[in-house]
């Protein structure tokens, strides 16, 4: 179950799991009127019901979105940060992001039993 909470110029989306100390943190960097980042907002929620996920969505335009994309000189957007790492700019790497998480909770949780 994913839950949004917009805060302003930040919108946070959060998986319901029982373990909230072990959670990825995906921080996405939008501009207005981006389809990479739509892309990247669709495969995230697509993620967050196999892994445990916490996103958070920050507007390019504000004063947090702007220090972003300078502090990791994102040269496209979206930028996204895993765990408050860089992990990418631009397309997001939805196998390489699939990869990370496999390796750090395992399996994905089977979505089809449901």
């Amino acid at each position: 179950m994913l839950v949004a909470r917009p805060r302003r110029g930040v919108t946070t989306i959060t998986t319901q799991h029982d373990q909230p100390d072990d959670i990825a943190c995906v921080t996405i960097v939008v501009a207005p009127a981006c389809h990479l980042c739509a892309h990247a907002h669709e495969a995230l929620a697509e993620l967050a019901a196999s892994y445990p996920l916490v996103v958070a969505t920050v507007d390019i335009r504000t004063a947090m979105g702007m220090f972003l994309v300078q502090k990791y000189r994102a040269s496209m957007s979206p930028l996204v940060l895993l765990d408050g790492e860089f992990f990418s700019h631009g397309r997001l790497p939805r196998r390489k992001l699939a990869k990370r998480l496999q390796q750090r909770f395992g399996e994905p949780a089977d979505t089809e039993a449901v």
